[in-house]
């Protein structure tokens, strides 16, 4: 059986109870005997909803990109990857704060000779800057990625210090 989640997830962002006779905590149901999922049911109902769900930290901390990696692992999950356009609308929304640097540190880097999330995700969604360094496609200096307020991703040095987003 897969386990997907442990808790059920209250809107505020918390975590309440384990799970109980098949249920989650407060009465959400997400999988069946098999690991198929199924969606939610709510407390109370039969039918299954269907929902996404993504944690995203912003971290106002400006770091290099491996510091970046390196907290958001030790606090955190991971890096964050974005891997479809919801994922990448939600990140964009998180980083519109005027506090927030103009672009933000995702797990996005370039080793041997392609892109990769650090955490192994694959990246088949993409939505590079049209104005992109043309260095993008074997970069020498510009080998990590960031999200900016336009919602695009651009090659930075790894060296420079950003905002980031953990899950």
């Amino acid at each position: 059986m897969l386990l997907v989640l442990t808790c059920l997830w209250r809107l505020d962002g918390g975590c309440d109870g384990g799970k109980e006779n098949g249920r989650f905590g407060g009465g959400v149901s997400a999988l069946d005997s098999y690991g198929e999922l199924y969606g939610w049911i709510s407390k109370g109902g039969s039918t299954p909803s269907r929902f996404f769900c993504l944690n995203l930290i912003v971290v106002q901390e400006e770091k290099t990109w491996e510091e970046a990696l390196d907290h958001c692992r030790e606090n955190h999950i991971d890096f964050t990857s974005l891997l479809s356009q919801t994922e990448n609308i939600l990140a964009k929304n998180q980083i519109q704060n005027s506090t927030i640097t103009q672009r933000v540190w995702v797990g996005l880097r370039f080793l041997g000779d392609t892109w990769m999330w650090a955490n192994g995700d694959p990246l088949e969604f993409q939505v590079w800057d049209q104005t992109a360094d043309p260095d993008l496609k074997n970069p020498v200096w510009k080998r990590c990625g960031a999200l900016t307020k336009q919602g695009e991703w651009e090659n930075r040095d790894c060296e420079e210090k950003l905002h980031f987003i953990c899950i």
